[in-house]
C-alpha cells in the first residue's frame, strides 16, 4: 500500500514519494498530488501513434531529439510535477538538466521541444493547467489531442467534435493556438515536414 504525503506537498517531497512500481500514475498539482487514470485502450493507442510518427520524423530528418518513455517536468514555480503522454526532448540541452541523470527530471523549457497530452475525462488540466504551466516553461509546442471531443466549447467549440489543438509559443511569450479536424494536415513548427492529417491521429493508424 501506497502511504500518501501530508498536503501541501513540495516538488522534491513528491518525487521522492513516487514508488518505483505501481499501478497507479501520479502527478502533482499546486502542491497537491492527483492519482492519474493510466492511459488505456484508444487513449494508450493515440499516444502511441503520435510517438511512434514523431520518432519517424526525428530519425528522418536526423534530428538530436528523444522520446523518453518517462520522465516529470517540473513547472516554473515548483509546485507542480508532469508525465507527459509524449515529450519530445532535445538531447544536445541534457547537460544543463541536473536532475535529469538521478531522478529524469527536466525544469527547462528549452530542453523540451514539443509536448503532447492526449484528453480525457479530466480534459480541465490539459486546457487550462498544463496548458497554462508549459507556457510559462518557455516550451515552443504542445499538442492537446482531443480524439473525443471531450473539451470543453471554449476550448474546441460547439459542436463538439474530435479537435488537435497545437499550441506555439509567440515571440512574446504566450501560446498562439491552431486547431485541425477531420482531414485538417497538422502543421508543426518543431517538425515542419510531418505529413499527417488530424484524422490518422484520432484513428491512430
Amino acid at each position: 500500500m501506497i502511504q500518501a504525503l501530508q498536503q501541501p506537498t513540495s516538488f522534491d517531497d513528491f518525487v521522492k514519494w513516487l514508488p518505483a512500481t505501481s499501478e497507479g500514475h501520479y502527478e502533482l498539482h499546486r502542491e497537491v498530488i492527483v492519482e492519474m487514470p493510466k492511459p488505456r485502450g484508444k487513449h494508450s493507442e493515440v499516444a502511441g501513434f503520435v510517438a511512434a510518427e514523431l520518432n519517424f520524423a526525428i530519425r528522418q530528418q536526423q534530428l538530436p531529439y528523444f522520446i523518453p518513455k518517462e520522465c516529470i517536468v517540473r513547472s516554473r514555480d515548483g509546485t507542480s510535477g508532469y508525465e507527459p503522454d509524449v515529450i519530445v526532448v532535445d538531447r544536445t540541452a541534457l547537460a544543463n538538466e541536473p536532475r535529469w541523470e538521478r531522478e529524469s527530471v527536466l525544469t527547462s523549457g528549452e530542453t523540451i521541444k514539443l509536448i503532447v497530452e492526449v484528453v480525457s475525462t479530466n480534459w480541465q488540466d490539459d486546457y487550462s493547467l498544463k496548458l497554462t504551466d508549459y507556457e510559462a516553461l518557455g516550451i515552443p509546442e504542445y499538442w492537446a489531442v482531443d480524439y473525443a471531443g471531450l473539451g470543453g466549447r471554449l476550448y474546441i467549440g460547439y459542436p463538439k467534435r474530435p479537435t488537435l489543438s497545437i499550441y506555439n509559443l509567440t515571440d512574446e511569450g504566450e501560446y498562439e493556438v491552431q486547431q485541425f479536424r477531420e482531414s485538417d494536415r497538422l502543421c508543426s513548427s518543431t517538425f515542419p515536414n510531418l505529413n499527417l492529417v488530424a484524422d490518422q491521429v484520432f484513428a491512430a493508424e
